[in-house]
């Protein structure tokens, strides 16, 4: 299982990212890899090789940067729901501890983040120069 790290929140920057990505990529799913500065998730990794369709998205593990940074993974649903699927829960634990999965309308309510076995992790969003 991934090991947590010290992340105390996620950049506003970063979520907006993430937000705009979803919208962007709709109906599809979007996917990509958290990093952390240290302190916040403040940046949003892009697989290469990324593909996503309306009911789901695929990063090639073998894509995936060697980066100590990488604390976890978001995805969009490009539907009203923010629970996991299985298939969510099993790839979870490979891309780290913070897991984020958006929900249409993709608005900055529209967004949880889970720990590799589904447990709700609070991850408040700040100022990246706080």
């Amino acid at each position: 299982m991934a090991r947590r790290k010290n992340v105390s929140g996620i950049a506003r920057d970063a979520l907006a990212f993430i937000l705009e990505a979803s919208r962007s990529t709709h109906p599809h799913e979007f996917a990509g890899l958290l990093r952390s500065d240290g302190r916040l998730i403040s940046e949003v990794v892009l697989v290469p090789g990324t593909t996503s369709d309306e009911g789901s998205a695929r990063m090639l593990l073998d894509m995936m940067p060697l980066d100590m940074s990488i604390v976890g993974s978001v995805h969009s649903h490009p539907v009203r729901d923010l629970r996991f699927s299985e298939a969510d829960i099993d790839m979870f634990g490979a891309k780290g501890y913070y897991n984020i999965i958006v929900a249409y309308p993709y608005t900055d309510k529209d967004w949880v983040c889970y720990s590799p076995d589904g447990e709700k992790v609070s991850l408040p969003v700040v100022e990246a120069d706080q």
